[in-house]
């Protein structure tokens, strides 16, 4: 894998940050109900990770002497609460798959040249994140047991 690949599979994975972090705030504007203060507050929590996601991606291809993008993934409109959770927990889904592939990328690399721990290191911390996040959601919906 080239420097190159890597820059744009960490572009890709701005823009899901980027996405991310957008889709929370508006999300938590619309949440209503008498449960309303718990999960506007856990969706503006996260916003936040996603934010601080984003600026730990941008800062990576920077170092690697990329151009991070300002671009965005599709965003996915919701009204109730289920559907905000839902619509959020598989949009996790996907980033944990994506910060996976990357991992798996950055394995093969290993004992071929380029190699960065700290890239390594960084992604593995948005992973984490993102896997608890997917926990915080699925206890939302009231789901037991994360599949992440």
């Amino acid at each position: 894998m080239t420097k190159e690949k890597i820059i744009e599979l960490l572009n890709h994975a701005l823009d899901l940050e980027h996405s991310a972090n957008i889709q929370y705030l508006s999300h938590a504007e619309i949440v209503e109900g008498q449960d309303a203060e718990p999960i506007i507050a856990k969706l503006k929590e996260i916003a936040n990770d996603e934010k601080g996601h984003a600026e730990k991606f941008r800062a990576l291809i920077g170092a690697l002497g990329g151009v991070p993008s300002i671009k965005m993934a599709p965003a996915h409109p919701a009204k109730t609460i289920r559907e905000i959770l839902e619509v959020n927990l598989k949009d996790e889904k996907e980033a944990v798959d994506t910060y996976r592939k990357i991992l798996e990328e950055l394995k093969k690399e290993k004992g071929q040249g380029y190699y960065d721990f700290k890239l390594e290191h960084d992604v593995r911390h948005v992973l984490m994140e993102e896997q608890e996040h997917i926990t915080e959601l699925e206890v939302l919906l009231g789901k037991s047991g994360s599949s992440y």
